[in-house]
């Protein structure tokens, strides 16, 4: 087959990890900068260009995008879609998942279970406290990676300040229940075709309560109880998410999901686990193009 992965850069990691991973089943591998395609449509038909080249042998593409490209990013991929290019995420699930509300409103329709969430942007920042509870709590902007845009805020005037200073400058962004058990550590699994293929342990750095790698973060595998796998998986097929990664916090009650990611990088995990999560993806991709 013909396999591209759309990746603004070839030498990232999960970008080459997947590269080898088709080569070595066979598979033509290319990679296409979504910045450098073209969309278009001719005839009634959908049509797409690299730089000034039309593409049109492409049976499966594999979507890395980037949170600052989104927009042109799930346009491409629903582009791909629409000349039925089979696209190991789709274009809808990219925006929703990428949107926390969004992805928490969708999560809730299905009953799955999630931190308590407000979407920030009401009227009265006080009102919102107020309705909320006590501090501390978690203030996210809507479209943060990597545990940017993440604030935790621990007293009620910390909170109002940081929620009125985002409020001023049309941030959107959501109030998120502190789980404090959770001691700064989550779970991360990596949902391929309704299966889970890894997992891993993350725990924050000394005086941070964000857990990502990215932020000096530290990870050990580990296996995943029953309860744990099946709300990763319920949450991934909730958002229609063929690959994904689900961020799980262990509650009180019982684990809560986090946060999903469409496009999890594969560096950390692979790294940690030792599992060729790339070689997941790719057999997946065998399965299910027609």
């Amino acid at each position: 087959m013909n396999i591209a992965v759309l990746s603004r850069g070839e030498n990232l990691y999960s970008t080459k990890s997947l590269l080898k991973a088709g080569l070595a089943r066979n598979h033509t591998m290319e990679v296409l900068d979504p910045n450098l395609c073209t969309v278009a449509i001719e005839n009634n038909q959908p049509v797409l260009y690299y730089t000034d080249e039309r593409v049109d042998d492409l049976d499966a593409i594999i979507p890395r995008i980037g949170a600052s490209n989104t927009y042109m990013g799930s346009s491409l991929v629903r582009h791909l879609e629409c000349m039925n290019v089979f696209s190991v995420v789709g274009a809808e699930a990219i925006l929703q998942s990428r949107n926390k509300w969004t992805c928490f409103q969708i999560l809730a329709q299905y009953g799955i279970a999630t931190p308590k969430t407000f979407l920030g942007n009401t009227y009265d920042a006080e009102v919102l406290l107020a309705l909320f509870g006590k501090a501390p709590l978690i203030i996210k902007i809507l479209q943060g990676t990597h545990g940017q845009g993440v604030i935790l805020a621990e007293t009620q005037a910390s909170a109002l300040s940081t929620i009125e200073t985002l409020k001023t400058a049309n941030v959107r962004f959501i109030v998120q229940e502190f789980i404090a058990e959770s001691k700064g550590c989550d779970l991360r699994a990596i949902v391929v075709d309704g299966k889970v293929v890894a997992s891993m342990k993350r725990q924050s750095k000394e005086g941070d309560f964000r857990s990502n790698l990215h932020r000096g973060g530290s990870s050990e595998q580990i296996k995943l109880t029953h309860e744990e796998e099946t709300i990763a998986l319920k949450a991934a097929k909730a958002l229609g998410l063929g690959v994904c990664g689900v961020d799980i916090l262990q509650g009180k009650e019982g684990p809560l999901v986090l946060e999903i990611n469409s496009t999890p990088g594969l560096e950390g995990i692979e790294t940690t686990t030792g599992i060729d999560i790339a070689q997941s993806i790719i057999t997946y991709i065998e399965r299910n193009n027609k």
